[in-house]
């Protein structure tokens, strides 16, 4: 392609709206373009980039015999209810756009496939013969995100690359889920990219096992936390570990004592001279289920330690049926409004002792007469500890379990943090790194084939229903995460395998008919062989040709220059800078090797 003739527009100043440096030279070297909040177009460098990236993720697809398909964007609305998933998504989550047709039918605009694609299996898949099946797409997805940001990053409209499996049994859908593993591992080494596989929260999605592909990068949302060992690895919202030990209590002797403006740890510990190991921290929130209930809970834990709000999620979308209730709409702590709407009166915030009085509650259909009290297992084993008295400006000391307390329901809903011991060997300490999500891996077992009668008719003649999987890749935040990994002062250092084009000719004068015939020579040469190759043959200044070139990207760079009278040409490497004269005969040879050893790293 010759950039005269391309759609090719670079900026000088970044975008106002870009926080990230990926965004920014994203948007500075013309690979994409703002529409609306959360909307881009993927302008002709971009969209090379993004087949590549989806080549790749097709090639290692097929190898594993999985079979592309192509499934609609717009579902009914219906198949959504018999997975129990639409009040989650369009109320609860809230990322599904929901709109109607004329005839006054629900439709959505699809955040991700499950229900067509169960959907279809119930309607073509009969028996075991047929199975095990994957089935995988790429394509548009829609998310109603609260807050677009980060460009591709998060964005409301993105592509995506989905796959389902289908298996017998347990031990079916664990192959096919170790299959689709080594897929991904696949996937990302032959981008180019640092990545970690990682344990993660299944989410909205569900099912019993799922691991997220992180490409590592300093502007990562999620935090990851792994040992050195290699042998541990998680999101931060799955992650385990060993808090530090707790120091010995202080404290003898149960007793309320005065404490005066001390409603946080650090204050209290302060006055009372203790460690933040000695205090049982109570921690209450207000949880809103998708029939309207409302139910107060109340979190004990360490003092040290906090709570892992995905974690606890988890525990209180698990208690919805004993309210009556399917999903969780809102996990928030109250604030002084949301009090007002329950509260008999105030409450002693700072203060609160694990045993607060359900009497706090106002009578109401609409919220549950008694706070649901759980206590984090790193609070069970706390002896002597220090905690609210339930009166502002006052605590109590020496309080234990069993005497001053009865012992809440135990779960685990600790934030486990950098520098903590690891559960499989204590001796390793938990180490952070950042992360951008690039794929999610899970095991959802029966949950949509029994939500929507999907089956299978068995060997022996028995109705059951599948085991399935399901396996993403953002196909277009994948292509963002690289820019963020790879980039300096100068702009992109894109991966050579999924770079738009392998090469980039630039002639510094488009008035020398010697420059213009190397030039030339060169770029029939390098596309016959197989290296994609731009030629700049723009009437521009030299250093605005070279800017572009950095800006841009490219991983090599030829230019036919002051070493033409000898017959040679420079190459520069993109992402050392370094440069060397070479024969222009040589050029081809030189670059194919150079391509073909950087796609077998």
């Amino acid at each position: 392609m010759r950039l005269s003739n391309m759609l090719f527009v670079t900026l000088r100043e970044d975008p106002a709206e870009a926080e990230i440096p990926s965004h920014k030279l994203l948007v500075r070297a013309g690979y994409i373009r703002r529409i609306g909040s959360g909307i881009y177009a993927y302008l002709p460098l971009m969209w090379r980039v993004l087949q590549k990236v989806s080549q790749i993720v097709r090639e290692e697809m097929n190898a594993t015999g999985a079979q592309e398909c192509l499934l609609p964007q717009l579902q009914p609305a219906d198949l959504w209810r018999e997975s129990e998933r639409w009040d989650t998504y369009t109320k609860a989550e809230g990322i599904m756009f929901a709109l109607k047709d004329r005839q006054d039918r629900e439709l959505g605009l699809g955040p991700t496939h499950e229900e067509v694609i169960t959907t279809i299996a119930r309607d073509m898949i009969r028996s075991y013969r047929q199975l095990p099946i994957n089935l995988y797409q790429i394509q548009t997805k829609f998310r109603d995100e609260i807050r677009p940001r980060f460009g591709l990053m998060r964005g409301r409209e993105f592509i995506m690359k989905d796959a389902y499996s289908f298996d017998v049994d347990p031990e079916g859908l664990e192959q096919s889920y170790q299959k689709m593993n080594q897929a991904y591992h696949n996937m990302f080494r032959r981008s180019g990219l640092a990545f970690r596989a990682v344990e993660a929260d299944s989410g909205a999605i569900g099912g019993s096992r799922s691991q997220e592909f992180m490409i590592l990068a300093d502007a990562g949302e999620d935090e990851v936390l792994y040992t050195e060992d290699g042998k541990y690895s998680a999101n931060t919202e799955k992650a385990v570990s060993l808090p530090p030990d707790a120091e010995p209590s202080p404290f003898t002797t149960y007793e309320k004592r005065e404490t005066p403006n001390t409603p946080t740890i650090e204050t209290v510990c302060q006055f009372l001279k203790c460690s933040p190991t000695n205090v049982l921290k109570n921690v209450l929130y207000q949880v809103v289920y998708d029939n309207g209930m409302t139910v107060l809970v109340l979190v004990s834990i360490r003092g040290d330690q906090d709570v892992n709000e995905v974690k606890l999620f988890n525990e209180i979308t698990a208690a919805a049926e004993q309210y009556n209730a399917k999903t969780v709409i809102a996990l928030t702590v109250p604030d002084a409004n949301s009090q007002q709407k329950w509260a008999s009166k105030p409450l002693p915030l700072g203060y609160i002792a694990p045993d607060i009085s359900d009497d706090y509650i106002s009578p109401s259909k609409e919220v549950a007469p008694q706070i649901l009290r759980l206590v984090d297992k790193t609070a069970v084993e706390l002896k002597n500890f220090l905690t609210g008295a339930n009166e502002s400006g006052y605590h109590v000391v020496g309080a234990n379990w069993g005497e001053q307390f009865q012992l809440p329901r135990v779960v685990d809903v600790r934030k486990a943090k950098a520098g903590d011991r690891a559960i499989h060997d204590p001796s390793q300490t938990l180490q952070s790194a950042r992360g951008i999500e690039a794929g999610h891996i899970f095991q959802l077992g029966t949950k949509y084939s029994q939500s929507m009668g999907a089956t299978y008719t068995s060997e022996s003649g028995e109705e059951l229903p599948f085991y399935m999987g399901c396996y993403g890749v953002g196909v277009s935040r994948v292509a963002q995460a690289a820019v963020e990994q790879s980039y300096d002062k100068d702009g992109i250092i894109w991966p050579v395998a999924i770079a738009p084009y392998h090469a980039i000719i630039s002639v510094p004068n488009v008035g020398d008919a010697d420059q213009m015939a190397a030039a030339q020579k060169l770029y029939t040469q390098l596309n016959e062989a197989g290296i994609e190759t731009l030629f700049d043959d723009r009437n521009e200044r030299a250093g605005v040709k070279f800017k572009d070139a950095d800006l841009i990207g490219i991983p090599y760079r030829i230019v036919t220059g002051r070493s033409l009278k000898e017959g040679k040409v420079e190459v520069v490497e993109r992402a050392t800078k370094k440069s060397q004269d070479i024969a222009i005969d040589e050029v081809m040879p030189t670059l194919k090797q150079w391509i073909d050893t950087a796609l077998k790293a």
